[in-house]
């Protein structure tokens, strides 16, 4: 028993040196992966710029270089930013070690607005006389295909499956599911399209919700039909034919159709780049990664301290707090936005939002520096995929707004959900509750009961008073009056094209538009770009991936877009303390 015991304890304490070894080599491996990462890359003549598609594209890349490193799967893989693209695509145009880009289409929808965002940076690099290929082995998916139309030729492997049929909007209700499980969703709003609480309180789409999603997502649909059929040289009618028949489903039939160019294997589109680069049969084609591009030193970049436009960059549901890197903390982006504001280097902001929206408070705090900002400097708007209900309430105050014509926004409207699991706690699960107040209504709102009418009462006044509000701040920032905002809000959700013709957008137009213009509104022929807010350093970013931030981003992964609910309760469970707050959040979406 006691060599049994020495032996066990010899074990353990082998285990423990052998693992404090290893995450000091990892920390000194690291360390060498991030001073070679900041090193600039020289590439080949005769390169390919590789452009993944299909893949989840944030508005902003991410320098550190273990941005994209997977600590379960032991691989390192980041992923290109928006921003990064842009500047690459074009850099390449006046790169003579570049050739030309290849699209590499993958699986995972990036968004229509940020695809029509590179689609047309795609066009201007064809003006260099350079090739655009874009090439599929498994799927290519419908905003894969709209990017790849600006391309010179597209090719497909011969087992690829083409999705070309249309867009569709799917809503799912959950009004019997909760009601089998006890739970009443107790809903106030104001707005008449504001569809959002609908999932939890009928079992179909209210006829004015069902109006406001044909109209959107026809109106992107409509866009995107007509740049196809320039660039593909087919007319709309037949390619909404296509689409009606399903007849491009396979890759037989998508060259039938005209959609496609050719059908080849992997080997054989080499073959066809080679030629292409102006390389040998037996050479190899250099291909070469957006992120490694990234550090291929630009000759145009401008370095000024003197003139400066800060794009700030907001991404995510909009919060209170701090927030994370997965949404907008109200109080933190404030910060960012008023250090910019003191900032006389600073010239202009341009604050790129893709939001759905979220707390009010939140959004009100940024609106604020947003609109002091505005008045002693440039404040221009860039959307993204989402600038809707918050997102526009903190894109009221810009000097200009920019939108993507797919771009989903408007939105303006609030709403509370309060549930009453009052019977699922009771019935379900034999839990009861007793409560004890010195007022009233000392318990209000509480998840344990119905409200009664006067409740409900005072809550809706309080969502009248802030959608008020809101209407107002859109009319002050859009030169409006309140009576003309409230016919065009209501929670109507808009398509960028619309937004435009109802006053609510000034121009259509990307990031790169919307920095040009505040340097044109600045009156600044030189600048230099600061991207914000600041991103962690890598050592920080590396423990906390190490220390639990990994296991967040797997669940992310396979959570998809249901991962904001979970998000949503680490937020509240991260909050320590008395709170001096209602237990209940009045959305903005």
């Amino acid at each position: 028993m006691k060599n049994f015991l020495i032996y066990t304890l010899a074990t353990i304490t082998g285990i423990i040196i052998a693992s404090v070894l290893m995450f000091f080599i990892m920390l000194g491996t690291l360390s060498i992966m991030v001073a070679a990462g900041d090193k600039p890359v020289s590439i080949k003549e005769n390169s390919v710029l590789v452009l993944k598609t299909g893949v989840t594209i944030p508005d902003r890349g991410n320098p550190n270089p273990f941005a994209g490193f997977d600590f379960i799967n032991r691989t390192l893989t980041p992923v290109a930013g928006l921003n990064e693209i842009l500047r690459n695509i074009e850099k390449a145009s006046a790169d003579n070690k570049i050739k030309g880009i290849l699209i590499e289409n993958g699986l995972i929808p990036t968004g229509w607005a940020t695809t029509e965002e590179i689609r047309n940076a795609l066009k201007k690099f064809s003006d260099s006389g350079k090739f655009v290929i874009s090439y599929t082995d498994y799927a290519l998916i419908q905003e894969g295909y709209y990017l790849s139309s600006a391309a010179d030729r597209i090719y497909t492997n011969p087992d690829a499956v083409i999705d070309f049929k249309g867009i569709s909007g799917e809503v799912m209700f959950y009004k019997k599911a909760l009601e089998k499980l006890g739970v009443e969703v107790q809903v106030a709003r104001h707005g008449e399209f504001k569809g959002a609480v609908e999932r939890y309180i009928l079992d179909e789409l209210s006829k004015e919700n069902e109006q406001q999603i044909k109209e959107y997502i026809g109106s992107i649909w409509s866009n995107a039909i007509g740049n196809m059929s320039e660039s593909r040289g087919i007319s709309a009618d037949k390619l909404s034919m296509v689409a009606d028949k399903l007849a491009a489903f396979n890759a037989s039939g998508a060259l039938e159709s005209g959609l496609i160019d050719g059908i080849m294997f992997r080997d054989e589109l080499n073959d066809t780049l080679k030629a292409l680069s102006g390389l040998e049969r037996d050479d190899n084609v250099n291909f070469v990664s957006m992120t490694r591009y990234t550090k291929v030193p630009d000759p145009k970049k401008v370095v000024s301290v003197r003139n400066r436009i800060a794009v700030i960059y907001a991404e995510g549901d909009i919060v209170m707090g701090k927030g994370n890197e997965y949404n907008i903390g109200g109080n933190h982006y404030s910060d960012v936005i008023r250090k910019e504001r003191l900032d006389s280097s600073v010239k202009a902001i341009v604050l790129r939002v893709n939001s759905p929206g979220g707390v009010a408070t939140a959004a009100n705090l940024m609106w604020r520096e947003l609109e002091l900002t505005a008045r002693t400097k440039p404040v221009v708007i860039s959307m993204g995929n989402y600038a809707a209900s918050g997102g526009y309430y903190i894109s009221a105050p810009g000097t200009i707004i920019y939108a993507n014509p797919t771009t989903i926004t408007g939105s303006i409207g609030v709403f509370a959900l309060i549930p009453n699991a009052g019977r699922l706690l009771e019935q379900k699960l034999g839990i009861s509750t007793q409560t004890v107040n010195t007022n009233k209504y000392s318990d209000f709102p509480s998840v344990y009961r119905p409200m009664d009418t006067y409740e409900k009462e005072v809550l809706q006044m309080s969502i009248e008073e802030t959608y008020s509000d809101f209407v107002g701040k859109v009319a002050e920032g859009r030169k409006m009056t309140p009576e003309a905002v409230d016919k065009i809000a209501e929670g109507h959700v808009w398509s960028g094209t619309k937004a435009r013709e109802l006053g609510l957008v000034d121009k259509i137009g990307g990031l790169d538009a919307a920095i040009t213009a505040a340097a044109d509104l600045a009156g600044l022929d030189t600048w230099s770009v600061r991207e914000l807010p600041v991103i962690e350093d890598p050592y920080t970013r590396i423990i906390s991936q190490i220390t639990g931030e990994a296991g967040i981003r797997a669940l992310k992964k396979h959570l998809g877009e249901n991962f904001r609910f979970l998000n949503n309760l680490l937020e509240i469970s991260e909050m320590t303390g008395i709170q001096a707050r209602l237990p209940y959040f009045i959305e903005i979406r």
